[in-house]
């Protein structure tokens, strides 16, 4: 926990929440009737609303991206190294949003909220959902907050995915996109790791078919096993041999199968601590939104053509040492954005620490992000706002 706040935090921040009543349809042929969003705001939104930056988040991350709740968090939100005073995402001058997506499992409406039809926890029966669902619920927020257009949409991994579809879908209503660490589809082997994860989760004798919460139980050894190859493809093997090599926790091997090695005892530690933290039939949605994502299946399988809607500026972010998100897949990306005649600048960083590099300190990457948020609040600023909406259709708490 901070003795006192950094100079460049947000500080204490408080979560809020909004409700919606209008019925969302989903791309699952399902609706929702009503839910409840819960987002957290860093800086002060402008007169003409034009400041504004939304933050997608990664598939387990949530609302709390930057700042402290309680001066007694042992560690600030997860995007922290990069929003606040003077960092590569201004809260000097922009106002920034970070919510929880549908489906989440830290207060908007998802497997754990209460399904109103049953009175009891949404459980399995939660609709699946998908990057486009997400965002049609971010503009909804978005307009509710009186913000019609984004300086910028700026989002890692699954993260970048939403800022994807978000300048896909809608056009008029971004300013500028950054992309980081992402790819225009999953590949096999990355469907594959998410199979597993899943099946981890799913055989667990605690799951009971997605209803453990009636029975009071967690499927922890699932989630646990399921965080821990999952937390494998994040570290690039460079990270994962200077941080642990084959060092031995003991000064001997225990001819077991038990704990010998430092890495087998950090990836329990990520996996126990995660298992009681993030909700199962969470992590089984969310995975299969990441896997469903591909925006030219919608055009023929023709990825340029996919592009055709954007209309911005666009940001491409990969890292050398990404395994996951290769850096070649960003660059699919950028030649399809390129053939499709759009504006897009593209920085492969040099980093060491594999997919997780997009959540880390790094010099050239904070230059290029914050280089290019600059020129969006620029140029969102220097104009007049567009036309706020008449009425508010969300309930703020």
């Amino acid at each position: 926990m901070p003795d006192s706040l950094p100079p460049d935090s947000v500080g204490l921040v408080t979560p809020q929440t909004a409700h919606f009543n209008t019925p969302l349809e989903l791309a699952c042929g399902r609706r929702l009737e009503q839910y409840s969003l819960v987002y957290e705001t860093y800086g002060e939104l402008n007169a003409d609303a034009s400041n504004a930056i939304l933050i997608c988040h990664a598939l387990t991350g949530h609302h709390h991206a930057a700042g402290y709740h309680a001066m007694s968090d042992r560690k600030p939100g997860w995007w922290d190294n990069y929003i606040g005073p003077g960092k590569p995402i201004d809260t000097s001058r922009f106002f920034v949003i970070a919510l929880n997506n549908i489906g989440g499992c830290h207060g908007s409406t998802g497997p754990t909220s209460i399904n109103p039809e049953t009175g009891e926890q949404w459980g399995p029966d939660f609709p699946l959902v998908t990057v486009p669902d997400w965002v049609e619920s971010q503009k909804r927020l978005a307009e509710s907050l009186g913000i019609t257009r984004f300086a910028a949409v700026v989002g890692g991994s699954l993260g970048g995915m939403q800022a994807l579809q978000w300048v896909m879908d809608h056009p008029d209503r971004v300013g500028h996109v950054a992309i980081i660490a992402c790819t225009p589809k999953l590949s096999a082997q990355n469907i594959a790791f998410n199979e597993v994860a899943r099946q981890a989760i799913r055989s667990d004798p605690e799951f009971h078919d997605g209803w453990y919460s009636r029975v009071d139980a967690v499927p922890k050894r699932g989630l646990k096993l399921a965080r821990m190859v999952g937390h494998i493809t994040y570290l690039s093997e460079h990270s994962m041999g200077t941080k642990f090599g084959r060092d031995l926790r003991q000064d001997r091997l225990n001819f077991g199968y038990d704990v010998d090695f430092q890495v087998e005892s950090y990836l329990r530690h990520q996996g126990d601590t995660f298992s009681t933290a993030f909700d199962a039939n969470t992590y089984l949605l969310m995975t299969k939104a990441l896997d469903y994502f591909d925006p030219a299946a919608t055009a023929g399988d023709d990825l340029s053509a996919a592009m055709a809607p954007i209309s911005c500026p666009v940001l491409v972010v990969s890292f050398t040492t990404d395994w996951r998100f290769a850096p070649s897949r960003s660059r699919e990306l950028v030649n399809a954005m390129i053939h499709a005649g759009k504006s897009v600048s593209y920085a492969n960083i040099d980093s060491p620490h594999g997919h997780d590099a997009f959540l880390l300190p790094g010099e050239r990457y904070e230059t290029v992000l914050g280089n290019f948020l600059t020129r969006a609040y620029d140029h969102a600023c220097g104009a007049q706002a567009t036309q706020k909406p008449s009425t508010k259709e969300a309930s703020h708490a």
